[in-house]
């Protein structure tokens, strides 16, 4: 079997089926005590998993996790889409732990801040300046201080079609969780459509030298720009006096090195970047023009914006882990990988489905770097019940993930696995679909959107 991993892992054992998860299960009621959610990140509680089966981890190996009860799963999602490489991949876990041992922060900069700084804008088209942070959050509030800076304009518009940009108030104001933020900070941030350009124009007339900047990614794994699309949010945000900032957090290291503008050959003004920097090592950035980065700097004139001075942004072991990243990308053409492992799945998972007669129902859809699955009920309809029970069943063979994003860490073996676990699941989901209901096969209640107005499901 092909093993993409950069290492030695016993990625071919096959993985038997798991036996208990009361271990997983006392944990999460202990995680719940202590933690709000009982998980750091919403999308990691477990509202998000089956009642039945919330694994709590121990440690991961190339595309494998083990939990407190013993049970390993082929993992897909890889750190909330952070990690490319794999678990413990061993040259950037050597990488920082070299770093660590020389120290890790210090009172003046360092020779790793100058050489992440060099790398990442000899990789990232339009990167003239870049600044590092620690998480997503930090780096685009930054974009979003910088444009509103460099414009004096008030207004945020945001790409409504898409999920997340931050947990600071100009975004989480606008979604369903938006209890401690004041009305007027919600009525700050504006929305447009992703490939309509006329919501855009018709937004930028409407309030007209009032919009600040655009922020969107510029792909999804749902979603690819139409032609014309990004070249033309380009032209709309030249018109207008507009600030461009791309979202790179996700697409950034997994849609190409230089991410998605360097795809479709579309350069903002700004952009962030995050997770699969560091291969789940805690690193983000903001880069883009000159003239917009000073502004947070010491060359110039105007009122400075306070711009991420952080006492981790620089911290050595992060720094670190991102050349590391890049070397590998270096090495190996790491996006390919993922790409072919990713079609190879998707047609496989697409393929079982169609012979059980479920395509209809159960899909895997989206760029083949970040996979996604589809789960429909009876009528055709997207479902929360369907999804679960699929996971439920995917679980249960040794598969875990919301998704089926995937690392050039997954084996031939590991896609095998994932298959035959899709196959036993797809005949549940049959059962289910033939029955007109869950009801009998699905343990417990269905997983509820991750942001949500209220704690209970029930209340949505």
């Amino acid at each position: 079997m092909t093993d993409h991993s950069g290492g030695t892992r016993a990625t071919t054992v096959a993985i038997p089926p798991p036996e208990t998860f009361d271990r997983s299960r006392a944990a999460q009621r202990r995680l719940h005590e202590l933690i709000p959610g009982g998980a750091h990140t919403y999308a990691r509680g477990s509202d998000q998993y089956p009642e039945s089966i919330t694994p709590v981890l121990v440690r991961g190996e190339g595309a494998r996790v083990v939990d407190v009860d013993g049970n390993w799963y082929v993992e897909y999602g890889m750190g909330m889409r952070s990690v490319t490489l794999g678990h413990g991949y061993r040259p950037v876990v050597d990488a920082v732990s070299k770093a660590a041992a020389g120290g890790t922060s210090f009172s003046r900069p360092t020779v790793w801040e100058l050489e992440a700084a060099e790398t990442f804008h000899t990789h990232v088209p339009g990167a003239e300046m870049v600044k590092f942070a620690k998480n997503g959050s930090d780096v685009t509030t930054a974009a979003v201080k910088l444009a509103r800076a460099a414009t004096g304009r008030p207004l945020v518009a945001v790409c409504e079609d898409q999920p997340f940009f931050s947990t600071d108030d100009w975004f989480i104001g606008t979604t369903p969780m938006d209890a401690g933020i004041p009305g007027e900070y919600r009525a700050l941030t504006v929305g447009f459509r992703y490939n309509d350009l006329d919501s855009v124009r018709d937004l930028f007339v409407n309030h007209l030298g009032q919009v600040a900047c655009l922020i969107l990614e510029a792909a999804t794994a749902h979603h690819e720009p139409d032609s014309g699309f990004l070249e033309g949010l380009r032209a709309l945000a030249d018109q207008y006096g507009v600030v461009l900032i791309f979202d790179e957090i996700i697409t950034g290291m997994r849609w190409s090195v230089g991410g998605a503008q360097q795809v479709y050959g579309v350069t903002p003004d700004l952009s962030t970047w995050g997770k699969a920097l560091g291969n789940g090592f805690a690193i983000s950035a903001l880069a883009g023009r000159r003239d917009l980065m000073e502004l947070g700097g010491l060359n110039t004139d105007e009122p400075r914006p306070f711009l991420l001075s952080t006492t981790h942004g620089a911290e050595t072991t992060g720094l670190a882990a991102y050349l590391a990243v890049v070397e590998a990308y270096r090495e190996r053409d790491i996006v390919s990988i993922m790409e072919r492992q990713g079609s190879r799945l998707a047609e496989a998972v697409n393929d079982r489905a169609a012979e059980a007669g479920l395509s209809e129902y159960v899909g895997a859809v989206g760029r083949s770097s970040c996979l996604v699955f589809t789960t429909r009920d009876g009528k055709g309809e997207p479902s929360q019940e369907y999804r679960t029970l699929f996971l439920q069943e995917l679980l249960r063979h040794g598969v875990l993930g919301q998704s089926f994003v995937i690392s050039a860490a997954h084996t031939d073996a590991d896609l095998e696995l994932t298959v035959d676990a899709v196959v036993a699941a797809l005949a549940v989901y049959r059962r289910a679909i033939e029955a007109g209901t869950t009801a009998g096969l699905l343990e417990g209640r269905p997983v509820a959107p991750a942001l949500r107005r209220f704690a209970s499901p029930r209340r949505l």
